[in-house]
């Protein structure tokens, strides 16, 4: 597919999420920085050792800590995937532990598997996890970014809500995880998951749009993929959540309120 028919495929997708304008980058060139050309050969060599030797130094941390992190997401899985404290490991397929980046910024948490992660030991797969992955790449994020995992790790019959049975005895094991990621960032995904995270009876509806807090962990609500499919009109919403969301990532020291106005519009002409 070349670049065009990429671009229309991507711009078709953003209006089906309910998008009808762009935002435009600014196109002025950067400033040029002026270049001392006086400056020595031996000068310019240390100044280039020194900004080398502190970026390979950084790399090697941040690998080191990602290897530690990985390592401890392992360990924890073996010591959980056999886990029989509540009955619904009768009925599974496959123990759902979760899947990313293990010092990802920001995680994503749903309520519980669904027939295709069952089957496949996976969060997030078949339709609703189609429809996830092509919203994330639109917003400029990937699975190899982020975090996923669910408040069980095994299936409901036939997909009904967790019980807080269930709950009391899986949610220790999330709690494992995100403490072992250190996210910046929480997103609970849909009504059961939020619930669950912020102990609340209150509807998705009231959640959405306002940064609440999980153990210190800022900690936002968007609909559950698998909701978009039931129901297009969450599309719309749901997009302006995750452009928020991104915003939140972008900027994790700067947590701001949500804001649905869009700017400037322009047409896509499509």
């Amino acid at each position: 597919m070349d670049l065009k028919k990429k671009l229309i495929k991507l711009l078709e997708f953003r209006r089906e999420l309910g998008e009808d304008y762009l935002i435009m980058p600014s196109w002025n060139e950067p400033e040029k920085v002026p270049v001392d050309k006086k400056a020595t050969s031996r000068e310019k060599v240390e100044f280039k050792s020194g900004v080398t030797g502190k970026a390979d130094m950084k790399i090697e941390e941040n690998e080191n800590a990602n290897n530690q992190a990985k390592s401890a997401l392992e360990k924890h899985y073996q010591e959980i995937k056999d886990c029989q404290l509540c009955p619904l490991h009768e009925t599974r397929h496959k123990f759902v532990y979760g899947i990313g980046n293990p010092q990802a910024d920001l995680m994503f948490i749903g309520e519980a598997p669904g027939k295709d992660e069952d089957l496949r030991g996976v969060p997030f797969v078949g339709a609703a996890g189609g429809l996830f992955d092509k919203i994330l790449k639109v917003v400029e994020l990937s699975r190899d970014e982020i975090y996923i995992a669910n408040i069980l790790k095994c299936r409901p019959p036939k997909n009904r809500d967790p019980l807080p049975s269930e709950v009391s005895k899986c949610i220790p094991y999330l709690n494992r995880q995100i403490e072992i990621i250190k996210p910046r960032i929480i997103c609970a995904l849909g009504r059961v998951a939020a619930q669950n995270l912020l102990d609340t009876n209150l509807p998705l509806g009231r959640l959405r749009g306002e940064i609440h807090f999980f153990n210190r962990i800022p900690l936002v609500v968007t609909y559950h993929p698998a909701a978009l499919l039931r129901n297009s009109n969450f599309k719309k919403p749901a997009w302006e959540d995750f452009k928020w969301i991104k915003q939140l990532c972008d900027n994790p020291g700067q947590i701001t309120p949500y804001q649905p106005e869009p700017p400037k519009k322009l047409s896509l002409g499509l």
